[in-house]
């Protein structure tokens, strides 16, 4: 989903990146989490606290998978989801 998210914002011109987002994944050593209807369906318990179809599962994902998200958006924050600011 950042790949995606990340994507989508460089060809719109809302965010310029050094690298393209594929080498930063493998020279950051990042692993892929792949899409799975787990995290779909646990979109659909989320409160409403953010309306951004990426965050929403970001979160749903960190929480199906037991995952820390590192982000600055402080509306992430309400849910109950593990935050590295």
């Amino acid at each position: 989903m950042s790949g995606w998210e990340l994507t989508i914002k460089t060809s719109l011109g809302r965010l310029k990146l050094a690298q393209a987002v594929e080498d930063a994944i493998e020279v950051y050593q990042f692993e892929p989490l792949l899409l799975t209807f787990a995290h779909v369906r646990r979109v659909s318990d989320l409160p409403y606290h953010h309306r951004d179809p990426f965050d929403r599962m970001l979160v749903a994902q960190a929480v199906v998978e037991d995952l820390t998200l590192v982000t600055k958006d402080r509306e992430i924050a309400r849910y109950e989801v593990r935050t590295l600011w």
